[in-house]
């Protein structure tokens, strides 16, 4: 057999990812008129797509919560999305995370992220509200006793840094499941190797719950390392390469940010991954090409 043959033998890699994959994106509220009308077109260019649901998120101490709420009930009246609005325990009492709850239900809202949440302070420790909960296993069950929401929780594969021990982390997860999520959503990674590992300790650990990955297109290599530093994730020397000299060059980045995250999920896929949860950072363009690859296609 010539080397020709052994090609013609393989399919591309994404030729039969078709018609079996889900996807869901997430947002984060706009600060400013520019950013907003920047969000609106992200999901404006996603929504063809029939995602899952997306998720908006809440601002470190809870500094985004109005902003979070209006762009997650202007998702709810001007769109056909599911949106999930993110909650954190940070900065407020359980009667205030329960008011905003309940809020959130009345509003037609029906799917929470529920996180334990960043300290508004960079680099201090989590310091849980006086009345409030306690850490994100707490803030799950108290939003069951609200209502029967379907809950997404967070998980990383290469573990918190506050968790000191892939033991404690695993525990914390698990608390979490016992409380009632529907599912965990990872934090990014950038090896479907440690994405499997991390799916099967779970499933060791007694776990009954859908792992979804998260996948983070990067184009700043930069503000990706900042990003890493707060979860865990750890950053591997060939991506520094990879955009290495291309700072004036944002279409290239964007090619190469495509194809680093193609990849991944391709791989992913090829180990029985059908959903997959894309921190979209506000710009569509690259995961909707993504997606397109993946074979996730706008209906009419």
């Amino acid at each position: 057999m010539n080397a020709l043959d052994s090609l013609t033998r393989h399919e591309p890699l994404f030729a039969e990812a078709r018609g079996d994959i889900q996807v869901s994106f997430e947002f984060f509220p706009p600060k400013t008129e520019k950013m907003e009308q920047n969000l609106w077109e992200s999901i404006k260019t996603l929504e063809p797509l029939q995602p899952r649901f997306v998720s908006v998120t809440y601002g470190a101490g809870g500094s985004t919560r109005e902003r979070t709420h209006s762009t997650v009930e202007r998702i709810l009246k001007e769109t056909e999305l599911t949106p999930a609005a993110h909650l954190t325990c940070v900065g407020a009492s359980r009667d205030e995370i329960d008011s905003i709850a309940r809020d959130y239900w009345e509003l037609g809202v029906r799917n929470i992220v529920g996180l334990r949440g960043d300290p508004p302070e960079p680099g201090t420790p989590f310091a849980p509200h006086p009345q409030g909960y306690a850490n994100a296993a707490e803030l799950v069950a108290g939003l069951n006793a609200i209502a029967p929401f379907d809950i997404s929780v967070a998980a990383y594969p290469e573990m918190h840094p506050d968790s000191g021990t892939r033991e404690a982390d695993l525990d914390n997860l698990k608390r979490k499941v016992d409380a009632g999520a529907d599912r965990a959503i990872t934090q990014f990674f950038f090896s479907a190797d440690c994405f499997f590992r991390f799916q099967d300790a779970v499933a060791d650990a007694g776990m009954d719950i859908e792992v979804v990955p998260g996948i983070l297109p990067v184009s700043n290599v930069a503000q990706t390392r900042r990003f890493a530093e707060t979860c865990g994730a750890s950053i591997p020397g060939w991506l520094n390469g990879l955009f290495e000299g291309l700072d004036d060059l944002p279409a290239a980045r964007q090619l190469i940010a495509a194809t680093v995250a193609a990849e991944i999920c391709g791989q992913l896929y090829a180990g029985g991954v059908r959903h997959f949860h894309f921190y979209t950072l506000n710009r569509a363009e690259l995961s909707y090409a993504i997606c397109h690859l993946l074979g996730v296609r706008a209906q009419s």
